[in-house]
């Protein structure tokens, strides 16, 4: 995944200098032309080189130029192009800030016309779906699974009949793996994490035609109620209480057996090349299964000079070829459904990651409501203690996010 970071993307009232040096024959009034700037959120030279070398193919056939800059601040840089009506080309967009740009007129609908627009998850088409408009094309996605440390598992006497798939079983194999130095299941106390729960037991944070909030209804109680029983238990335990940064970590380190994290979960091999994983889909709660997809598009500025030059970039960087090779260099998950497929079949790993996008669901992002995810997550906290009013809480997320949506929607 790239490094982009939550919130406050847009911002409209930055009326700072422009620091998007070299970026940028986008936006209208702009000279176009063959040279094109693409700004990235990278996660290593792995992926700037990828996306460069991409380019650069793409570049060769049709008489062009492509510069990649990889960003030290993407969601800064970006919103600074767009205040001095200089935005690069093409850029990532992260699914938390997409409703932002879109309903401020940023973003350039193009999606629909993409040769391959059909080719790609219907999630994730919704994720980046505006006033009914198919905006910008996924770029790759990630969801979240149950994470085991395999040789703890073996060590339990567990073996893969044992492989949780509801929320009993995954009680009490959290149980079984919890020892005085390891806690059985780990994951981050945050809306990212704990909303697959509150999904898992029925609820939801929107009704069905988005107009209402959902927030505060029963089953996102109950979806509450499973994890503080869980951490009652002493069987699940956040990574801050065990001395790590995430749940990664918390797994790495041997501090945890199980923790639900996405992909990216291949990063610990750097850190902790000893420890061997396997990941599985989350177990389902009593309404079914559930868990959270995370993606980016490839945005285009609205009224680009260069918009045809970027769409036919987009649809060279989104072809299940260029996907794959993508894949291989850094370890994204594609976003068109074939490609995804033969990701699974060559990284048998991460299967469970491409499984669950099925039925996977974009966590609350609509236009101002990352403030009201801010705050649930900074109540949340009390968790951890055992000083927290769930009721409460989901009371003054319902209050937060019916505000935003009401002034935004």
């Amino acid at each position: 995944m790239n490094n982009m970071t939550r919130g406050g993307a847009v911002a409209l009232g930055i009326v700072s200098a422009l620091v998007l040096a070299g970026c940028g024959s986008g936006g209208e009034g702009d000279s176009a032309g063959d040279q094109l700037t693409i700004l990235i959120g990278s996660s290593g030279p792995a992926e700037t080189e990828a996306v460069q070398s991409a380019a650069d193919a793409w570049a060769a056939d049709h008489d062009a130029e492509v510069t990649v800059i990889a960003a030290d601040d993407l969601n800064q840089q970006l919103s600074q192009g767009f205040a001095g009506d200089d935005a690069p080309d093409l850029f990532y967009m992260s699914w938390d800030q997409f409703d932002n740009y879109a309903q401020n007129g940023y973003l350039e609908p193009y999606a629909a016309d993409l040769d391959n627009a059909e080719a790609f998850y219907p999630a994730l088409i919704d994720v980046f779906t505006y006033d009914n408009e198919f905006v910008c094309a996924p770029k790759d996605f990630s969801t979240l699974g149950l994470v085991i440390n395999t040789e703890m598992w073996a060590a339990a006497g567990l073996t893969a009949a044992d492989v949780p798939t509801d929320w009993d079983s995954l009680q009490a194999v959290a149980t079984t793996l919890t020892t005085g130095d390891v806690v059985g299941l780990s994951f981050g106390l945050e809306y990212a994490r704990l909303g697959v729960f509150m999904n898992q037991a029925g609820g939801s944070v929107l009704n069905e035609d988005g107009t209402e909030v959902t927030v505060d209804s029963p089953e996102n109680l109950a979806g509450l109620e499973y994890v503080q029983k869980l951490h009652d238990a002493g069987v699940l335990k956040f990574p801050s209480e065990i001395d790590a940064g995430w749940g990664g970590e918390a797994l790495g380190a041997g501090k945890a057996a199980m923790v639900i994290e996405g992909p990216w979960i291949q990063g610990i091999e750097n850190d902790y090349p000893e420890t061997i994983w396997e990941a599985y889909e989350l177990p389902q709660g009593p309404a079914g299964p559930s868990t959270f997809t995370f993606t980016n598009c490839w945005g285009i500025p609205t009224g680009s000079d260069s918009r045809d030059d970027a769409v036919s970039l987009v649809e060279h960087l989104t072809s299940d070829d260029q996907q794959l090779e993508f894949a291989d260099a850094f370890g994204v998950i594609p976003s068109t459904e074939e490609a995804a497929k033969s990701y699974a079949d060559q990284y048998p790993a991460f299967q469970a990651f491409v499984t669950s996008n099925d039925y996977a669901v974009s966590p609350v992002n609509f236009a101002g409501s990352a403030s009201a995810v801010g705050d649930f997550n900074s109540q949340i906290e009390g968790l951890a203690t055992g000083g927290v009013d769930l009721t409460a809480v989901l009371a003054t997320f319902q209050e937060q996010l019916q505000a935003a949506l009401d002034e935004n929607g």
